[in-house]
């Protein structure tokens, strides 16, 4: 758009600039600025309607389910004139026509919401998925991501803690054994020394046979 200057009558002590902008394509929206000399400036972009729920966690859902991603649009805001559905394929936006793969897909439109609906998931449909509402003018994009799981998935730090107590628990168990083994054997060594060793009786069984024999002579 070409500078213009308008003449700003002063109202309630006020001076208060309107001006009508007619979009009628793309190349109308971006920044526009007015002036009142070198004694004021404000600065305004035009753009077009942006998306009004914004999901910063993502969905998560299982394997062999079925999902419904929504995007939506703020009622006070124009309606996109159709909605159109991507899913993030590397750095790409590869477009999805539910048309093609109806058992996979369906793309459910009603004024300011659009929701997508993924059959059949598998770990591979996990990524990022755009929702784009297409205007005369402008387009305007959101994304939600998508997480698909299998059902082992959350069971995965409980296994993690069992396999933990049951290695401790054989740790346990095999050092109770060794000591147990230890304990047996120096056990067995001790009644072998008591027996080997003589008692008094034994050392004098000799001598009082011989005095009594000398005794009976």
């Amino acid at each position: 758009m070409q500078s213009i200057r308008v003449t700003v009558q002063l109202e309630n002590d006020k001076y208060t600039l309107r001006q009508v902008f007619k979009i009628v394509s793309k190349e109308n929206l971006g920044s526009y600025s007015c002036s009142f000399g070198d004694e004021a400036k404000a600065d305004f972009l035009l753009a077009g309607p942006q998306i009004g729920e914004v999901r910063d966690k993502p969905i998560v859902s299982y394997v062999g389910d079925s999902v419904v991603v929504k995007c939506k649009m703020d009622e006070k805001k124009p309606k996109p004139a159709s909605w159109n559905w991507y899913k993030a394929n590397g750095t790409d936006k590869e477009q999805i026509f539910y048309a093609a793969e109806p058992q996979k897909y369906e793309i459910k439109n009603h004024e300011w919401v659009t929701k997508l609906v993924v059959h059949k998931l598998t770990e591979g449909d996990s990524g990022f998925y755009y929702c784009e509402g297409v205007y005369a003018v402008s387009t305007t994009m959101g994304h939600v991501e998508l997480k698909v799981i299998t059902f082992l998935e959350p069971l995965k730090p409980f296994i993690a803690i069992i396999v933990e107590v049951i290695v401790l628990v054989a740790a346990i168990l095999i050092y109770e054994k060794s000591q147990s083994k230890k304990n047996s054997a120096g056990g067995n060594e001790t009644n072998a020394d008591q027996t080997n060793t003589p008692t008094p009786g034994d050392n004098n069984g000799p001598e009082e046979s011989s005095s009594t024999r000398q005794r009976k002579v």
